[in-house]
């Protein structure tokens, strides 16, 4: 029986770079015998699910998605959702924005039996100052919430098997902004088999990242509402 690989990501205003990253992600779930690329626009403005409907013509692997805008964490776990339901046995998470390689997927793929969940830690980042620094005070936040210590938590590459997702993923609050970050709080509180590898992250291809600091300011201030949420239920 083959393994079916579902690659899902979220895209919001992503019209520049979408179908270059589309096409780029299709040649690896070509190689995978079932699976399927999935990509949710999540409410854009521009023409981000026009082109992805264009493509679905050209790329037999590409289910396009839409939803009302409800942010990063909203689409994300609407894409795992998909996946699971669709009968995936293995998910993996990356962005839209062509800041990761595809061509390290592979690292990931190889050892998928001997993992949980593995997720790429950006070492030598290159998309500025501001994103280090709210990684680096994410990452402080978890330790003093969770007595966590995690290298990434927030990564957006990340390979999962739908048995150990399906059992957190209702764990998660609703439209959970952060919500890859409090899948690896229960990755790691529960003892999963997990990995954690380096990988390259460059900076956005074009386009206008959607992430400013009122906004951070307001993920933050949440954030510190669901981790107290997320604390007691452990």
């Amino acid at each position: 029986m083959q393994e079916r690989l579902y690659i899902v990501m979220p895209a919001y205003n992503e019209e520049v770079n979408i179908e270059s990253v589309a096409r780029e992600w299709h040649e690896i779930i070509a190689e995978i015998e079932e699976g399927k690329l999935v990509i949710v626009n999540d409410g854009s403005k521009d023409g981000t699910y026009a082109k992805l409907q264009e493509l679905q013509k050209e790329l037999p692997r590409l289910t396009a998605l839409t939803k009302p805008n409800g942010g990063h964490g909203s689409a994300t776990l609407f894409a795992y959702e998909y996946a699971l339901a669709e009968g995936a046995d293995y998910v993996f998470q990356t962005d839209s924005d062509g800041q990761t390689l595809p061509s390290e997927f592979w690292e990931l793929w190889k050892n998928r039996l001997d993992y949980d969940i593995q997720i790429g830690y950006r070492k030598g980042r290159q998309d500025g100052l501001s994103r280090i620094v709210v990684t680096k005070m994410l990452k402080l936040a978890l330790f003093l919430n969770f007595g966590l210590w995690i290298k990434d938590a927030n990564t957006p590459f990340r390979l999962m098997s739908a048995v150990s997702l399906a059992g957190f993923l209702p764990r998660v609050p609703k439209n959970h902004s952060l919500a890859n970050v409090l899948l690896t709080v229960l990755y790691e509180k529960n003892g999963m088999r997990r990995r954690y590898v380096s990988i390259t992250f460059r900076q956005r291809r074009g386009g206008v990242n959607s992430i400013n600091i009122p906004r951070i300011i307001k993920i933050g201030l949440k954030a510190v509402k669901d981790f107290a949420y997320l604390r007691k239920s452990l």
